[in-house]
């Protein structure tokens, strides 16, 4: 009994015919390959990029602001 306790739950059955990855993620990590990270990491970067883009849409004001903030920022950088 107490083994189970440091495991955790069972997944649900759905979630293994589905596909959902069933066990904690630090021994998801371990076995993944860096072509998985990188494609991961890829879509998540795109995912944030849209997500920025929606923001400036949505709130031009703000995001002029923040324009202005980073070449402000890139102007007074040194090298």
């Amino acid at each position: 009994m107490a083994d189970r306790d440091k495991r955790g739950p069972e997944p649900a059955p759905e979630a293994r015919e589905a596909g959902i990855p069933t066990e904690p993620r630090d021994r998801a990590e371990g076995s993944e390959t860096e072509g998985e990270r990188r494609r991961r990491r890829a879509q998540f970067l795109r995912e944030l990029n849209e997500a920025k883009e929606l923001r400036d849409r949505v709130q031009p004001r703000r995001a002029r602001a923040a324009r202005m903030r980073q070449q402000m920022r890139m102007r007074t950088f040194r090298w």
